[in-house]
């Protein structure tokens, strides 16, 4: 097979996730390709040999960790090295999504907006991955708007979210004493393990990440009665109501997404579209003004 071959389709997808596990969390072994793919052990073996084959500098074996590391000259062959690959991957739990890239189907009748490409280092990634699951604390230096050169704290992360265009992660924050969202893109330098998790800061311990809110959203009651039936039918409203589900912090996300602003009114309705019907509940998630 030459650099010119092209690749089947499931044969892209399996190098596809050699890179993205490599890169993002620092190791990838037979047995995360015989999972992902339902293959025995000998046949996700010859996957990673063909693999290193095309990429011969970007994987070396670690007896200690039963796996494959990469190098520091790693450059992806077969991925674009974007954390979106490996955090979206996450989301997919046991279904890949990536397998149907390689089909071409209707990429002459289709178009997306490209996105910015957030700043976050695979190392920062990595040590936040592997403490989330460890339950174990983190050293990071910080930066935001307060303090955009950077502040050292302590975190104990617990969950991964994508959410207005960004990726954060949800932490528990020793210096404030409470759970807070950190933005991946924020984190200076590489976090370092400050060791074991001190009392019960996990995500079953965030009273505000395990609270399920409702956000019931309708037509904007400005419009004609013709143009609020268009926008229930165009958001699949029942009875001329949209109820969505979300973990509480997330709200405010919510409603980003759905450009709806809590603390603005358009004053075109037809702007707006939709507007939120139960503000009064949400008095826990947002301040309104």
């Amino acid at each position: 097979m030459n650099a010119h071959t092209p690749l089947a389709w499931d044969t892209l997808a399996r190098y596809r996730l050699i890179e993205i596990l490599s890169l993002w969390e620092g190791r990838v072994a037979a047995s995360q390709i015989g999972e992902a793919f339902g293959v025995g052990r000998q046949q996700a073996q010859k996957v990673l040999r063909r693999y290193r084959d095309l990429a011969p500098e970007n994987l070396h074996y670690d007896e200690t960790r039963h796996g494959f590391l990469p190098s520091p000259d790693f450059l992806p062959r077969f991925t674009q090295g974007r954390v979106d690959e490996y955090l979206h991957l996450l989301n997919a739990h046991d279904t890949l999504n990536s397998p149907f890239a390689g089909l071409g189907m209707g990429a002459a009748n289709t178009e997306s907006l490209p996105m910015p490409n957030r700043s976050i280092s695979p190392q920062v990634v990595r040590e936040v991955v592997q403490a989330a699951r460890e339950r174990r604390r983190l050293e990071v230096t910080y930066a935001s708007f307060s303090n955009p050169e950077g502040q050292d704290r302590i975190l104990v992360p617990h969950t991964l979210v994508f959410a207005a265009g960004r990726w954060h992660v949800r932490a528990y924050c020793e210096k404030h004493r409470h759970y807070r969202d950190f933005v991946l893109s924020r984190f200076r330098g590489v976090p370092e393990d400050a060791g074991p998790m001190l009392g019960r800061h996990d995500a079953e311990h965030d009273e505000r990440w395990q609270t399920r809110v409702a956000v019931r959203l309708i037509p904007d009651r400005r419009l004609p009665q013709a143009e609020r039936a268009l926008l229930a039918l165009d958001y699949a409203m029942h009875d001329g109501e949209l109820e969505l589900y979300c973990r509480g912090p997330l709200v405010r996300y919510a409603l980003r997404e759905l450009g709806v602003n809590p603390h603005h009114a358009e004053a075109n309705p037809r702007a707006q579209q939709i507007e939120i019907a139960n503000r009064e509940s949400l008095a826990a998630w947002i301040l309104w003004s």
